[in-house]
């Protein structure tokens, strides 16, 4: 699953296989993306389902109720680009989540209207301080994933060698500067790490705090704020809905997340600076290792398909969002509303 046009394009002419053997349009797809690609058998195929949470609910839930595709025994491979936090990861690196964390779900206040006690203008909805747990829940707050498939896929796209560029290099350089980022000083790497979703683009050291307070707050201290996207817990919360109608096998998804920017900058240099024109060097290189990383797990399920992939690998962790739809008891939030059914 692709969110935007360089994120699929680089699955394209690939010498594994060819996904533009049998396209297929989707009824309801993005008008930019119309066609799931596909190789002649089936195997494999590759969907962009568009930037930012509508755009990623209303592709998902056009491909996933089409009723031409078999999607039971699918793994979902989310595979895009993202912000990264230099206290866990470096750009141009690959991570794969656990958690997906809806971050931009709150009150907000601008911060030069705030009380001298608030860290920030965010404040979780239903609460008055910004580090209560919000008391007005409206489901879509936190998914999480297989964990041991996390862990799968990890160690699959730790045989790739990944892309980096000498832009890129110089520029994580500079956040050697503070002992706190001695991961985004580091050569990239495959982290298991989790992703916030925000349709708002943001930048700064203030504000990725505040957001990764939020994510340690909602997951109750196990989620690792890493990196920062705009479609997955839309993406999410479809092929959790296609799970409760048996379409979908919640337990075959992979969050996989490359790092093209900091969500903050380095000290001394200016968000905006950050954001609007630093030369991070690791857009070209992020895109790439969505390939470089992510064909060693389509390989891999591929590959041990008979042995392993068949028949799922079985979570050892709970499944699904906040309220507890799939059953079982979250390891977040207030507890299932469904009373574990």
């Amino acid at each position: 699953m692709s969110n935007s046009g360089p994120e699929a394009e680089v699955w394209y002419g690939i010498p594994e296989f060819n996904l533009l053997a049998l396209n297929i349009t989707v009824p309801g797809a993005s008008p930019l993306y119309p066609d799931v690609h596909c190789t002649a058998n089936g195997d494999v195929c590759q969907y962009t389902i568009g930037e930012s949470e509508i755009n990623a609910a209303t592709s998902m839930a056009s491909l996933v109720r089409f009723p031409r595709f078999d999607f039971t025994s699918t793994y979902f491979m989310i595979a895009g680009i993202a912000g990264v936090n230099p206290e866990v990861a470096t750009i141009s690196s690959v991570t794969y989540a656990r958690y997906a964390i809806q971050v931009a779900l709150q009150y907000e206040f601008d911060p030069r209207e705030i009380p001298a006690n608030f860290s920030t203008g965010y404040i979780p909805l239903g609460s008055t301080q910004p580090d209560q747990y919000p008391t007005l829940i409206y489901g879509t707050e936190v998914f999480e994933v297989n964990q041991n498939l996390q862990k799968i896929a990890a160690a699959f796209s730790r045989k790739a060698t990944l892309n980096d560029s000498d832009a890129a290099i110089a520029y994580r350089a500079n956040y050697a500067a503070s002992p706190a980022y001695a991961a985004g000083a580091a050569p990239p790497c495959v982290v298991e790490c989790d992703v916030a979703t925000s349709d708002v683009y943001y930048s700064g050291s203030l504000l990725s705090t505040a957001l990764g307070n939020f994510t340690t707050l909602l997951t109750n201290g196990s989620g690792i704020y890493c990196t920062t996207a705009q479609e997955d817990n839309a993406t999410l919360e479809v092929l959790l809905r296609a799970a409760v109608d048996k379409l979908v096998d919640y337990s075959r998804i992979i969050v996989m997340r490359t790092a093209s920017d900091f969500d903050r900058p380095y000290p001394g240099e200016a968000a905006t600076t950050n954001l609007f024109w630093a030369d991070q060097g690791a857009f070209k290189p992020a895109v790439q290792n969505i390939y470089l990383a992510g064909i060693k797990v389509a390989e891999g399920i591929l590959d041990g398909w008979d042995t392993t992939f068949s028949e799922g690998v079985k979570a050892s962790n709970y499944l699904g969002d906040i309220f507890g739809t799939l059953g079982g008891t979250p390891d977040f939030g207030p507890g299932s509303i469904f009373n574990d059914k």
